[in-house]
């Protein structure tokens, strides 16, 4: 079977007929705990995944970006290099690479030049597994190799954010983050508020199971604008610039000013830090009873507090719960919600068990089949001449 960056660079010579010079990848992440946290400066803890977005290109001697999105039937954008680009409002997807450049173009003005370039991608569509992270994350590596920029991963990444801003998404730092800074057998817990990072060891005998529901994940809307808005607004009640600086304690002494909404979303933010940490520590450990019981309360916290937990991935965590008759399964819905995939943390021998329990008994419980992807840690985003 070829390779992403084989089946990139054949779609690239044929297309554009030249050979490419340079190679990015970046990958798509998932988040083992630590939901809805970033953007309130809090804790999450990531690892970047063996899926994510590869682009070869080449430069093209002309002042405009050309790329081909070899997954979507080499659909074609094009536009010029410029400090004030415009949106595409016919392909979502050209206008997170858009976002990125205007933003190299205002930061290193007369520096960007043209790029005829290929992007092909294995990270599972509509899973919550951040396609558009790994997508601004490796055209940022991209620009960043082939025009010498100094620029550190993590401003790579906080561009990407700024992306998805462009694009009408308030997201938080964490899934570009990890995509430019990723660690081989490690996941990294970040802090959202400093972007302090710390790796944190995965134990050997550790697999990550990535079921996917296939109830596609899609953030741009209100549903995620609307909790970020609570949150914010339960930290001006408590009197702290964001959740990351409460205690429950402090929710607790505003709770008669808090509608039960904002109550229960603040309560899920604080919880889910403490969550975090605890996590860390388990993770080094090795004690994956712990964690188990620690991915489940964030399920739990998930649906019940924060609501975003759509009835298919809950019967999954059930199933995986079911699969190793245990009181807490080692599993949560991951991403920012409304749909996409729960991630397990088991041993090999469990994860053949509860493999078995879903692909038997999902479809029958909701009309759907899963997908189950098994992956370890992974290095981040890297870039190569040809």
């Amino acid at each position: 079977m070829k390779s992403v960056k084989e089946i990139c660079i054949e779609g690239f010579e044929k297309n554009f007929v030249e050979k490419p010079d340079f190679y990015s990848y970046a990958p798509g992440r998932v988040n083992l705990i630590g939901e809805h946290t970033d953007y309130n400066g809090g804790f999450v803890l990531p690892c970047a995944i063996q899926f994510g977005t590869c682009m070869v290109a080449r430069l093209n001697g002309t002042d405009k970006i050309r790329c081909l999105a070899l997954d979507m039937e080499n659909d074609f954008d094009e536009f010029e290099i410029s400090r004030n680009i415009v949106k595409n409002d016919q392909k979502l997807w050209a206008n997170y690479l858009r976002g990125v450049v205007y933003q190299f173009c205002e930061r290193f003005e007369g520096k960007i030049r043209g790029l005829d370039i290929a992007i092909k991608g294995n990270v599972p569509k509509g899973s919550g597994l951040s396609s558009s992270a790994s997508l601004e994350v490796c055209l940022g590596t991209l620009l960043k190799g082939a025009f010498n920029l100094e620029i550190s991963p993590m401003d790579i990444a906080l561009i990407g954010q700024k992306a998805e801003a462009y694009i009408g998404m308030k997201c938080g730092i964490m899934d570009q983050a990890i995509s430019a800074n990723g660690t081989a057998d490690h996941a990294v817990r970040i802090d959202c508020k400093s972007y302090e990072l710390t790796s944190v060891k995965v134990p050997e005998d550790a697999l990550i199971l990535i079921i996917n529901s296939n109830v596609k994940h899609q953030l741009v809307g209100s549903e995620y604008n609307d909790r970020r808005e609570s949150c914010e607004k339960a930290a001006r009640v408590i009197g702290v610039p964001l959740l990351r600086d409460a205690t429950m304690e402090m929710l607790e002494k505003v709770k008669p000013q808090l509608d039960d909404e904002t109550f229960r979303r603040a309560k899920h933010v604080i919880s889910e830090n403490e969550r975090v940490l605890l996590a860390s520590e388990a993770f080094e450990n090795g004690d994956l009873k712990t964690l188990s019981k620690l991915m489940y309360e964030s399920h739990v916290s998930m649906r019940d507090d924060f609501e975003i937990v759509v009835t298919q991935t809950d019967t999954i965590v059930n199933l995986v719960k079911e699969a190793l008759n245990a009181d807490y399964a080692p599993a949560r819905q991951t991403g920012g919600g409304f749909g996409g995939c729960v991630v397990a943390v088991v041993n090999s021998e469990d994860a053949k068990i509860v493999g078995q329990t879903v692909m038997a008994r999902y479809h029958e419980l909701t009309g759907l089949n899963a997908e189950i992807f098994v992956t370890r840690a992974c290095a981040g985003a890297h870039f190569e001449k040809v």
